[in-house]
């Protein structure tokens, strides 16, 4: 005997899971509906299995193909336009030859079909209708029968005052050729509706034959979602993939999972999946295929299909999430929610109970949805945060996305140019780097593979280098999950935003000029840059006096991407170098956690009898230094330091952001300087700090100051060797003050009214460079929107520091307010 699936449908009340697939391709425990069938047929002989289609028919063709992998044969009929349920089936005709069973390819069942089968040869029946009895049947086709089988009456869809049986259709028939003669071929046909109607009236043998097992349509979401859970349980009879690791735990292949997860059953992990430490998850969740999920995320009674990814301590509850549905840190998704294919939510979104996402759609920063969301697109406007792409490593930042943004960058450079990338020493970020370069180079653009580098020898490189552009590839110091990605020009600052414009726009058309093939150059390896920097740092005369010095330092830094640094300075300095804490060789510390080796470090200064102790971030963008007496000076304090070192090494101008404290400005009068006030972003700041060294030569870099955590250093031992000066005297010249800072949460679409009805108020001198600065008499506030997160930070500075967190907390209530209305 034959068979034929209709697998035409699209399920449209399962939108949005279908907009990108057939509903029989729906995955059903990490399987194709369809795929259940076609072994439920084969399990009863029937392995000649001809497939009707109509909406996207490919997807099903290329899963199965031939049916040879599924130990089954399978032809394909497909149907231009809908012909109902007979008339897809006509369609297939001149493979219909003999007795054929018809079968829905979009329902779940595992009923006896071999009882089926002998039923209709035992009762020489011309159409045989399988039944099952359900609750509801409201929804379904009534059928009534004699006790013989044989049918008297069909009820599509009744009302309670129609029904008579709870006996219902299934879509299952066994037929004979010849029921297809009572239409035409190309006519639309219904089985239920016309055929058996007309089958009936004729007095023709028809009978129905009830089966017991479970059936189930999946004509909904809820539905689909209770399929799983029948599965897990064991009321539908259908095989689970996987080995039972646990009493009713089922885990794939190639599978890890963190010993402090917690697994409550029945639940089943998908091939490929990696489950990170605190997991919980809870009864009747399945994860498809390669899941990535993250440190103390929960699933509850959830499907997650192939490719999700879950952050640290997202929340899944009742849900069901489409193919590579990335659910950032802390976001959530509510009961009877479905979120579509490659949607992102992002950080502390929440998408709430009964929301559908369409496909690609995107729930910003801390957002909440509440209702549907069909249009809009995955795809930010701007890819750009404060310095430069920064995303999670191979979940934002993969080497596709890191391939394409080279091809953009490449785009707007003319063929020939030439760009410098380099990478810090851990492999997630050379991974990178090599894609990134093979984007350049298929714009025809000429690469310095500069290796394993930092960024500040990465600017170095630049500058050095008769080079267009560069771009550094680190780990993020704020979370070490992340990758960010720097793009510099030929004079080592930041790209301008312009710049940064045309490669989102390159990015988001997609519209590369591709390079002929004999345009395209090998990467070109320069070796000897990391030397070179190191040699550029002091002069000789500089390391006299440095060695002369015999300082004694302590270090906390990253061992994999700075000793090959530090050691060698330390050796040309003849500094005694003490170091604290423990690298880690698969991926560095983030910057929070340096910070908390802080009552270390200064404790370990002042019983070694050190001269000066510092943390040195992983990519040497950032320091923080402790002076003898173990007083830690960062941030402000910091930046005030460093600019007391320009105004006595070479006076002003000194180039500090808007956000520093007056002491600067106090300063550079004693020394008969100015201040040069810019805005925060990275690139504003270095492009400052680059045009007024450039009328310094030759003198004291404040680039190396404020961008090289290790020129830094040594640029303040050594001013502190000529003159013979400890670093706490230093801190006692900058006048004392007292800052406060801190951030409230704003919608994205309130930023532009808080900061309009700031300037509006006028409750003093504004200041308009970076955000709104509001001088008060005694201090000053500024409200500075976050362009990567949906927060505005207020920073104030007061006479003392009560005065400085009153003036926090006044504008913080006033943006709260502003933000409300």
């Amino acid at each position: 005997m034959k068979a034929i699936i209709m697998a035409g449908g699209q399920g449209s009340r399962l939108r949005p899971l279908t907009c990108n697939r057939p509903k029989p391709m729906m995955p059903v425990m990490n399987k194709p509906i369809m795929e259940h069938i076609v072994n439920l047929l084969k399990k009863h002989g029937l392995d000649n299995i001809g497939v009707t289609l109509q909406y996207l028919p490919e997807a099903i063709k290329d899963h199965f193909g031939n049916g040879r992998e599924y130990g089954v044969s399978m032809r394909y009929f497909t149907e231009d336009i809908p012909l109902g349920t007979a008339g897809s089936v006509k369609n297939a005709g001149e493979f219909l030859d003999e007795t054929f069973m018809v079968i829905s390819g979009d329902a779940l069942t595992d009923f006896d079909l071999s009882k089926a089968i002998n039923f209709h040869k035992e009762k020489g029946s011309l159409a045989t209708l399988v039944l099952t009895r359900v609750e509801s049947p409201l929804e379904y086709g009534v059928v009534i029968t004699e006790k013989s089988g044989s049918i008297t009456q069909f009820l599509e869809k009744p009302s309670w005052g129609e029904v008579f049986s709870d006996t219902v259709n299934t879509g299952i028939y066994i037929l004979e050729p010849e029921v297809l003669d009572y239409f035409n071929m190309g006519q639309k046909f219904d089985f239920s509706k016309d055929l058996f109607p007309r089958l009936l009236a004729d007095g023709k043998p028809m009978y129905g034959v009830v089966l017991d097992g479970y059936w189930c349509d999946i004509g909904n979401l809820q539905q689909y979602l209770q399929a799983h859970q029948d599965v897990l349980s064991g009321r539908a009879k259908v095989s689970i993939p996987g080995k039972e690791i646990n009493s009713q735990i089922w885990v794939g292949e190639g599978v890890s999972i963190d010993p402090s997860v917690v697994l409550n059953g029945p639940a089943l992990i998908g091939d490929g999946c990696d489950i990170g430490p605190g997991v919980k998850i809870g009864p009747h969740s399945v994860l498809g295929e390669g899941c990535r999920v993250e440190n103390q995320s929960s699933i509850k009674k959830s499907v997650l299909c192939s490719g999700v990814y879950l952050g640290t301590s997202a929340s899944i509850r009742g849900a069901v999430l489409g193919d590579g549905v990335k659910v950032y840190s802390n976001a959530s998704v509510y009961e009877g929610s479905v979120v579509g294919d490659d949607s992102t939510i992002k950080e502390r979104g929440i998408v709430k109970p009964d929301v559908k996402l369409w496909p690609n759609k995107l729930v910003e920063t801390g957002a909440t949805v509440q209702q549907n969301v069909i249009w809009g697109t995955n795809s930010p406007k701007n890819i750009y945060g404060l310095e430069g792409i920064s995303g999670l490593t191979n979940v934002e930042i993969t080497p596709e996305f890191a391939a394409r943004v080279g091809a953009a960058l490449g785009s707007t450079l003319k063929s020939g140019d030439t760009v410098v990338v380099s990478s810090d020493s851990y492999p997630a970020c050379g991974m990178i780097k090599e894609a990134f370069i093979t984007g350049l180079q298929s714009m025809g653009i000429k690469v310095i593979n500069a290796g394993a580098l930092v960024t500040p020898v990465h600017r170095y490189a630049v500058r050095s280098i008769d080079c267009n552009s560069g771009v550094h590839i680190k780990t993020s110091s704020i979370r070490s999950d992340k990758i960010d990605m720097v793009f510099t020009n030929s004079r080592g600052g930041n790209i301008s935003r312009g710049e940064e414009r045309k490669i989102e726009n390159k990015l988001a058309r997609g519209d590369y000029r591709r390079a002929d093939m004999n345009k395209i150059v090998p990467s070109e390896l320069i070796p000897g840059i990391s030397e070179a920097y190191i040699d550029s740092l002091s002069s000789h005369e500089e390391i006299d006096t440095l060695r002369n010095a015999a300082f004694k330092v302590v270090l906390a830094y990253d061992n994999k991407n700075l000793d090959k640094y530090i050691s060698r300075i330390a050796l040309n300095s003849e500094l005694v170098v003490e170091t604290i804490g423990e690298g880690n060789e698969r991926e560095p510390l983030n910057w929070r956690s340096y910070q908390e080796m802080l009552p270390k470090l200064g404790n370990e200064v002042v019983e070694k009898g050190a001269n000066v102790g510092a943390i040195i971030d992983p990519n040497a963008d950032n320091l923080v230094l402790v002076d003898e007496k173990g007083q830690i000076i960062q941030e402000d304090m910091l930046t005030a330091l460093l600019a007391l070192v320009v105004l006595k090494e070479r006076g002003g101008p000194v180039v500090v952001p808007v956000t520093a404290p007056k002491a600067i400005d106090d300063l550079a009068g004693r020394y008969n300087s100015k201040v040069v006030r810019t805005k925060t972003a990275v690139q504003d700041l270095l492009e400052q700090i680059i045009v007024h060294d450039n009328g310094q030569k030759e003198k004291l870099s404040q680039f190396l100051l404020n961008f090289d955590a290790m020129a830094a250093l040594v640029k303040v031992l050594e001013f502190c060797a000529r003159g013979n000066i400890r670093v706490s005297t230093l801190m006692e010249e900058i006048p004392a003050f007292f800052v406060a800072k801190k951030q409230v949460p704003v919608p994205w679409e309130a930023k532009g009214r808080v900061i309009r009805h700031l300037i509006e108020e006028k409750p003093g001198r504004l200041e308009l460079l970076d955000g709104v600065k509001v001088y008060h008499p005694d201090g000053w506030a500024l409200v500075l929107p976050d362009p990567e997160e949906p927060v505005c930070r207020v920073y104030s500075e007061g006479s003392s520091m009560e005065i400085a967190e009153e003036l926090t907390d006044l504008y913080i209530d006033k943006i709260n307010k502003i933000a409300g209305e």
